[in-house]
This record gives structure tokens, C-alpha cells and sequence, in this order.
């Protein structure tokens, strides 16, 4: 398979982005942008409830970013005519059927003149509403390949997604109604209704917002549960890729499951990143000396990738599908097969560099971190919350009682913060004890053929081997994510 020059496949194309104010996608079109000014156009469709929203969020929560500083100074002067001629944002709505596009001429237009159509439109939280998960993870993956079967001359769908199983995670795709335990009688129609028909009822009983959010996150745990998956994010994702294979006919395929997403690794310049990802979060509560334990198996693998490395590999995949079309493939583009990381050289990478750099706090005091206390099992993590917590809850509760609720706001607050420490550790617990290798045969194929076809392969970089984990920890990654996420 011979994959030519990325630059030529991508000069005067048009190209559509759903989830277009994305982590992923702002790094995807800043990259385009950079190596190939000559791009047609890129539509990034985003959420918005008219046309000036929407421009309003392109340059504010697109291109008004600091990622696009190299842009800026390249372009000089031009850059905001450059980003009005290449740019066309769009306010549309992933859960509806045309993407909820109500212009018809730009409808028209983009059935007509779109190569490329992208969708990183999701929402990652793990925790999710059920309904909220099911419309945009699942159904508007639908709505996408619907869109893309009216597209004339569309070389080529990459859908990005994520991968969930225990053991060695192959590069298999989902058939439809396939379920990680074998319970039969997976349907998206009848989640669907199990949707409907919850709110309804709760709505009939009045419930409040607040009640109906409550609800609805516990029923998207327990959908996903009883069908193996551990939480709402990845089963409405892998429901989502099934919905891809059924539907997408003969449009040529492929599917991007990324691994942990971090901060960018080379370009636009290292370590460029935005909101708090999955483990960001424990080297913040860390920083901040709000995190004195760990629970979970400090030689297990913690599978990242860079986001430029997860973006040059859907470019590379892009232009292997639309040149050579074959049956759907799908890449897992991560780092545990190739070059393993695991949490123990987090802990030591963030007592390293936190020692010698610590956060100073509101106060103006330098936070003094030490080794955390490591809990290796779920039994020794609830005895810890029983020891250090719940025997106090109890006596609180008893004082209050014996003093006419006079301990009722630390003893609900208390219970409050107990509640929600015990849901997160829940919703986790399979990542903090997971025991799995994303296998990357695929993707290493194409990496092969990158190194021996495409012209530009210096530029679109994605192999894990190429990383040094403590210099990329250290003098990257960290620093990225005290300049860029630390409050």
C-alpha cells in the first residue's frame, strides 16, 4: 500500500469536523491549518444557537487559543483573514438527523463538496447523563454515517471512539448487539425506550431536576453494567461504533480508538493541553496537597498517548482509507503494547517534580508533597474510609441526635463529601485496577507503511518507541498542565 504525500491529499480538500471546539479537534485543525494552508476549507460544526454564537466560540474557544501562537506568528498580520477564508464554522446538533443543520444552501453545498467528513463529537464524561451519553455517543454516531451516505464524493469517515475490555483489547470492531459478558438482548431501539419511558415516569412523580440528573447517571451505570461495560462513557461509545458498522454501506471506514489523551508531545510545541484529563486530575489534587492516598495497582499499565501523536495517526489513517478503501478498519492508537508506562512511574515522576517545583497556594506557601499512602485493594481502601471517616459519621450522627440536629450541617456535609468519594471510586475502580494492553497490530502496519511510503512521514509522527516517559513527565507534561490547567 503505497500512501504518496499527505500534503497532496490534502491540498484543496473540504473537510467537516464535528465536536469542533474539541481537545482533539482544535490540535487536528491547527495541524492542517500549519503544514497545509492550502486546504479548501474545514466546517467545524459546534454547538451554538446561530450563527453569531458560533463565531463567537471559533475565536474564542478555537483559534483564540494559545495553541495556535505559531499560527498566529506565521500567518502575521494575515492570520485573521487566513482563518475567515479557510474556516467555516457551523451551529448544528449532532443528536438530530442532518446534524441539525437548518441552512439548506450549506446543506446542500456540503452533500455536495465534502472529501472528508470527521467526528469527534462526543461527551467523555464517565458519569454522564444516561440520555445525554445515548443521543450524543450512540445516536448521533448514527445521524453522522446517515449524513455521510448523502455526501457524493466522500472518500473517506474516521470516527473516533474508545475501547473497553479487559485482558489483550484487539483491534475488533463490535457486532451489532455484542455485549462484553455475553447477556444477550443489547438493542439501541430498546435503550432508547428504557430512556423514555424513566423520564416519563419521572416527570409523572414530579421529580426535580436535580432528581432526574441523579437518576439518569444511575441509569446509564446500570445499563452499561448489566452488559459488562463499567461505565456510560464507554458503553455509549462502543454502542456507537456498532451503529457505524451496521449503517455505513459502502462508505469508506475507519474508526480511531485512543488510548488516555495527554498534553501535545512535538507540535504545535510540547506540551500544549486543555481541561483536566483522567490522570491530570490526580497529579493536581496531588500538587495541591489534597491527595494523601492511591488506591488502585501502582505496576499496572496507565496507557497515554500525546494528542498530536493520536492526530497524526488519524491523518495518516485518513489518507490509507480514502487511497486503498478497504473494509472497515480500526486503529488503537496508545502506548502499552509498544512502550509501557505504569502508575509507579507517575508517583515517582510527580513527587520528583513537584518536590523540586512546588504549587504555591493561596496563602503564598509552597505545597510540601511526600510519597502518598498506597491502598493496593478495595478491602484495604474501605477499612481506611472506616477507620478515618465513617466512625466519625456515626459519631456525628449520634451527637445530633442527642443535640437536636445542632451538628446538622458538618455531619451532611461530611456524609455529602463520604457519598461522593465512594461514587468516584466506583465509577474508577475498573482503571484503577486495570489489567489490560491495547494491542496496535493495525496501527503498527500503518506506521510501517508511513515509514516507507509517505512523503511526509517525519511530519506526521505516531510512534510510542520514539518517547522517554520521564523526560516527556518531567520537562512536558507536568509543565504543561501547571501552566495550562492549574488554578
Amino acid at each position: 500500500m503505497e500512501l504518496g504525500s499527505a500534503l497532496q491529499f490534502l491540498d484543496n480538500k473540504s473537510i467537516l469536523v464535528t465536536g469542533g471546539t474539541g481537545f482533539l479537534a482544535k490540535i487536528f485543525v491547527e495541524k492542517i491549518l500549519r503544514v497545509q494552508p492550502n486546504v479548501k476549507k474545514l466546517y467545524l460544526l459546534v454547538r451554538a444557537a446561530d450563527h453569531k454564537s458560533a463565531i463567537h466560540r471559533l475565536h474564542h474557544e478555537i483559534v483564540g487559543k494559545d495553541l495556535f501562537r505559531n499560527l498566529k506568528e506565521k500567518c502575521g498580520v494575515n492570520f485573521s483573514s487566513f482563518i475567515s477564508q479557510k474556516i467555516t464554522v457551523i451551529p448544528g446538533d449532532l443528536t438530530h438527523q442532518d446534524l441539525g443543520l437548518h441552512d439548506s444552501d450549506l446543506l446542500q453545498l456540503l452533500c455536495k463538496e465534502l472529501d472528508v467528513l470527521l467526528n469527534l463529537a462526543a461527551t467523555t464524561n464517565f458519569d454522564e447523563r444516561y440520555d445525554v451519553a445515548l443521543d450524543l455517543n450512540t445516536l448521533g454516531a448514527k445521524y453522522v454515517v446517515d449524513f455521510a451516505k448523502k455526501c457524493a464524493k466522500l472518500q473517506v469517515l474516521v470516527h473516533v471512539s474508545t475501547g473497553e475490555r479487559s485482558g489483550l483489547i484487539v483491534e475488533n470492531s463490535y457486532r451489532m448487539g455484542e455485549t462484553l459478558n455475553g447477556v444477550t438482548g443489547l438493542d439501541v431501539n430498546i435503550e432508547k425506550q428504557v430512556v423514555e419511558d424513566q423520564l416519563h415516569l419521572l416527570r409523572l412523580q414530579g421529580a426535580s431536576d436535580k432528581d432526574i440528573t441523579i437518576a439518569m447517571k444511575d441509569l446509564g451505570i446500570q445499563r452499561a453494567r448489566l452488559y459488562g461495560w463499567p461505565n456510560t462513557y464507554v458503553f455509549t461509545k462502543a454502542m456507537g461504533e456498532m451503529m457505524v458498522g451496521e449503517l455505513k454501506d459502502i462508505i469508506p471506514a475507519v474508526i480511531i480508538r485512543p488510548t488516555i489523551i495527554t498534553s501535545t508531545y512535538k507540535e504545535p510545541f510540547p506540551g500544549w493541553v486543555e481541561g483536566i484529563r483522567t490522570i491530570d486530575s490526580l497529579a493536581v489534587g496531588y500538587a495541591k496537597g489534597k491527595l494523601t492516598f492511591f488506591l488502585g495497582d501502582l505496576e499496572a499499565i496507565v496507557d497515554v498517548i500525546p494528542a498530536d501523536m493520536v492526530v497524526n495517526a488519524i491523518i495518516v489513517a485518513m489518507i490509507a482509507e480514502a487511497r486503498h478503501q478497504q473494509p472497515q478498519t480500526i486503529y488503537q492508537v496508545g502506548s502499552s503494547i509498544r512502550n509501557p508506562l505504569r502508575y509507579s512511574n507517575l508517583q515517582d515522576y510527580g513527587f520528583r517534580y513537584f518536590t523540586k517545583n512546588p504549587w504555591i497556594n493561596k496563602d503564598g506557601k509552597p505545597v510540601i508533597v511526600s510519597k502518598v499512602t498506597v491502598m493496593n485493594s478495595m478491602d484495604s481502601f474501605q477499612r481506611y474510609m472506616a477507620f478515618r471517616y465513617l466512625l466519625l459519621l456515626k459519631g456525628l450522627e449520634l451527637a445530633n441526635a442527642a443535640f437536636c440536629h445542632f451538628f446538622q450541617g458538618v455531619y451532611s456535609n461530611l456524609n455529602r463529601k463520604i457519598n461522593w468519594v465512594m461514587r468516584l471510586v466506583d465509577i474508577y475502580r475498573p482503571y484503577l485496577f486495570f489489567n489490560a494492553t491495547f494491542d496496535d497490530l493495525n496501527t503498527e502496519k500503518l506506521r510501517m507503511t508511513a515509514r516507507t511510503s509517505l512523503v511526509e512521514n517525519d511530519m506526521f509522527y505516531f510512534d510510542p518507541k520514539s518517547i522517554d516517559w520521564e523526560d516527556y513527565f518531567m520537562n512536558i507534561h507536568i509543565p504543561g498542565i501547571v501552566k495550562y490547567i492549574f488554578k
